[in-house]
């Protein structure tokens, strides 16, 4: 209990810091955290964790025996006639039985074909495969927070690169103001740079509305209904990942979707094995230690009786033909088991061929990364000297708009590339089975 209060007592905490002060920076392993606290989906997969540890438990096993009382109490009240073996007839009126019970009760199952054994395991492992599935929707729920999250940062970024883009054109049109009352330009000029700062008003109005929009797909993954307002993290570090062969060799071992079918494969298995129990006898014990007790009318041999004793016995059971529902349970066991085997194999391929392709994806974007951060530091080196040319004539407006419009489509671009390439890293460690692992 002090654990999940000192749990809850974090996120609230990382929740005030982010209030208390705007525009705070939701730092990635805070994210991280309030998502892993409170998001729906982790929170039903937890408790499916539960149920299938409660079903593997021993109690449901049928391994323990059943214990059980019986109590009762019967009362008769009626005229009786009795006629003995020598003619004499006795008529009792209002003749009164009453009799009482008590018995405590013991059943258990000594042999049963092996079935319980068989079906534990099974319990046991559909509790290992639900963590499993646990486990996947808590990758899942990885890729799916920092999909978000750097959408916002590049969103971030982005709207930076745009409010720059915009001062630019707007000490433009205020320029062009300038000459065109001094009879310097043409009414041309002036309404190209009028034009120009409306592109811009209008590509960050959007790139703002998208900003506010991710936000609010954030608050969803985080599990918060409230709007919090705060900044993220927009620097990203990439990890030095394995060779291709050995990130393969980890996928075969590690991979979340081939770990729950080796656990169906043992389901499958095992459910062979408990169906089989039909084939084969039970034994069980009962036993009991009762009380009864009766009082008898006058027309009963014995006025009462008074018993008090244990009572065990075995009992065999074979069911030595049962119409063939056994045979048809096993045979279909088989079956499954054999379909089991066949989507490991699908599994192994079709995961081999997305690590590769995801693996020189991968490989091509931090190869573009470097050639944009390249061409972002080109294109800002020739804008600056467009703009001072521009200033004095040199160059046209037009040339001076093409070469603004290059450098923020290049850094644009280089946003993209980035967030896209650490996207893809993470899918390449949850291929691996290895994105639980990253710390941020």
């Amino acid at each position: 209990m002090m654990i999940y209060i000192k749990k809850v007592a974090s996120v609230l905490l990382v929740f005030i810091s982010i209030q208390a002060t705007a525009q705070d920076v939701l730092t990635k392993s805070e994210a991280l955290q309030i998502a892993l606290d409170n998001n729906y989906g982790i929170k039903v997969a937890n408790n499916n964790i539960e149920i299938a540890k409660n079903n593997s438990n021993i109690y449901n096993s049928r391994f323990l025996p059943t214990l059980f009382a019986n109590a009762g109490a019967n009362y008769n009240n009626s005229n009786q006639e009795i006629e003995r073996q020598d003619g004499t007839i006795t008529n009792v009126n209002a003749a009164e039985t009453k009799a009482y019970n008590a018995s405590i009760n013991l059943n258990y199952t000594i042999f049963d074909g092996l079935g319980r054994k068989y079906n534990y395991k099974q319990l046991k492992e559909t509790y290992n495969l639900t963590e499993l599935q646990a486990r996947e929707t808590i990758e899942n729920i990885y890729l799916q927070l920092f999909n978000v999250y750097f959408q916002i940062a590049r969103l971030t970024e982005n709207t930076q690169n745009l409010q720059q883009t915009l001062e630019v054109s707007k000490h433009r049109l205020l320029r062009a103001e300038y000459q065109y009352e001094y009879g310097q330009s043409t009414k041309l000029e002036l309404l190209n740079a009028k034009v120009d700062v409306n592109n811009d008003s209008i590509n960050l109005i959007n790139v703002i509305q998208q900003f506010k929009s991710a936000k609010r797909d954030l608050n969803i993954v985080l599990g918060i209904k409230q709007d919090v307002n705060y900044k993220v993290e927009t620097e990203v570090d990439f990890i030095t990942l394995e060779p291709f062969e050995e990130l393969l060799l980890k996928a075969k071992q590690n991979n979340v979707s081939l770990n729950q079918n080796e656990k169906n494969i043992a389901i499958s298995t095992f459910n062979i094995k408990a169906n089989k129990a039909g084939y084969f006898p039970s034994v069980a014990l009962t036993s009991s230690y009762g009380w009864n007790k009766s009082d008898n009318p006058a027309t009963s041999f014995l006025a009462s009786s008074n018993t008090t004793g244990l009572n065990a016995g075995l009992n065999m059971s074979w069911n030595i033909f049962d119409g063939g529902s056994t045979r048809t349970r096993v045979a279909n066991a088989k079956i499954d088991l054999e379909n089991q085997n066949i989507l490991k194999q699908e599994l192994l391929e079709t995961i081999e061929n997305i690590l590769k392709n995801t693996w020189e994806e991968y490989q091509n974007k931090l190869f573009i990364l470097k050639a944009q951060e390249q061409n972002v530091i080109t294109n800002q080196n020739n804008f600056d000297r467009t703009q001072e040319r521009y200033k004095i004539g040199q160059v046209t407006s037009i040339e001076f708009r093409q070469a603004q419009i290059n450098l923020l489509n290049t850094k644009t671009e280089l946003n993209n590339v980035k967030y896209e390439a650490k996207l893809i890293e993470l899918e390449i460690l949850q291929l691996t089975g290895q994105i639980l692992d990253v710390k941020f």
